[in-house]
């Protein structure tokens, strides 16, 4: 089964932005999709199954941004 959680990532200004965050979700364990929408600061996530959203804000802060939370 497929989960899919969206978030909302605040600071990103273009498309390397979208890069990066692409980049450092991605590289979380379990992790099967990323898009990122820089227009909205959509971030949505697709795994096996449910990620803590700890472990998705780590990786948005290590690409140099902040996770606002859960949409």
């Amino acid at each position: 089964m497929t989960t899919t959680a969206t978030y909302t990532v605040k600071g990103m200004t273009c498309g390397h932005c979208v890069s990066s965050v692409k980049e450092e979700v991605g590289e979380v364990a379990g992790v099967t999709s990323v898009e990122v929408d820089l227009g909205s600061g959509l971030l949505t996530v697709g795994s096996d199954e449910p990620i803590d959203e700890a472990r998705i804000a780590a990786a948005v802060e290590e690409a140099g941004y902040e996770l606002a939370g859960r949409s």
